[in-house]
């Protein structure tokens, strides 16, 4: 069964995030502009946390004022508090998507509070965004596993996301923070959220850290989630889990979904052309695999037919 899938680029956030190269907002926003050209309409533009926490991401205001065609795209933007819902406010995004960790630790670690303890924060913030005319979405850090507690039991993750959906969001993001997920537990973990939350949205947010992420997504499909969050070139990684590496990268993620006859709307062509731009930016060789080898079904010409053409 062919199914119609909806990507979220988050480049420009979790990809960005953690990089020590810098990056200007003119950068930025050539980036989301050049993906949007391949058709992405879908884009998580950057996130109000604190700029002390996140240097990278100081530029919020200026990237979402200088996204290009901003009418034709839906714009999210992570917003952690009610400083950065108040920063958020003033800048008409689509969504604001409101996080908390399934985890403890990493909890901790990433907004120096208890699980308990930032969910009571997002309240606020979901209120204001649907007073804004916002739509509020959720996501679960570490809802696969923690770096600092290993695995992170199932019924924990629905317990996270029943407390956000009593709040009033409808979409629930489950994130692979550390690349930990595997075939099984995508599988166990989303039908647990269909039978505890039977009419909420998942999207799954994937990381490439030990090569099972295009795994995850035909498992997920198979669950019928059609929704997954994606990163240009496979970069990114998360300052507050130590080991995390990349998300699956959009490239790899379009040509496996349009091999497999699903749809994106995207075009390949272009992705990879945008992530090859993306290289000379960062200046080193990102882990996409689609920017070293060709798409499957493309072809090269025979040294001995260029010879004998010369």
């Amino acid at each position: 069964m062919t199914m119609d899938i909806t990507i979220t680029e988050v480049a420009s956030r979790d990809g960005l995030q953690n990089e020590k190269h810098p990056v200007s907002t003119e950068q930025k926003i050539e980036l989301i502009g050049r993906i949007a050209r391949a058709g992405m309409k879908r884009f998580e533009v950057t996130s109000f946390v604190s700029p002390r926490a996140v240097p990278a991401l100081a530029d919020a205001e200026d990237v979402v004022k200088g996204v290009p065609d901003r009418e034709s795209l839906i714009i999210e933007a992570l917003v952690p508090n009610q400083r950065g819902a108040e920063r958020a406010a003033a800048l008409k995004l689509d969504e604001w998507v409101c996080f908390a960790s399934a985890s403890e630790s990493h909890s901790q670690a990433n907004s120096n509070t208890s699980t308990e303890e930032a969910l009571a924060r997002l309240q606020p913030v979901i209120d204001l965004a649907k007073q804004e005319g916002v739509v509020p979405v959720g996501a679960i850090a570490t809802s696969f596993g923690c770096p600092f507690e290993g695995d992170v039991p199932v019924a924990r993750v629905v317990e996270v996301a029943k407390r956000m959906t009593d709040m009033g969001v409808e979409t629930i993001k489950l994130g692979d923070t550390i690349g930990s997920a595997w075939p099984s537990r995508v599988r166990e973990l989303v039908r647990a959220m269909r039978e505890a939350l039977p009419e909420t949205v998942l999207v799954l947010h994937l990381h490439n850290t030990r090569d099972m992420s295009l795994a995850n997504v035909l498992t997920g499909i198979s669950e019928g989630v059609d929704r997954y969050e994606s990163a240009l070139a496979g970069v990114g990684g998360c300052p507050f889990a130590p080991g995390a590496t990349g998300n699956i990268s959009t490239e790899d993620l379009v040509h496996f979904l349009h091999l497999e006859g699903h749809k994106t709307g995207l075009d390949l062509g272009k992705l990879i052309e945008a992530g090859h731009w993306f290289e000379t930016v960062l200046e080193r060789k990102l882990p996409a695999h689609l920017l070293r080898a060709k798409p499957v079904g493309d072809t090269v010409e025979l040294a001995s037919t260029r010879r004998a053409a010369g």
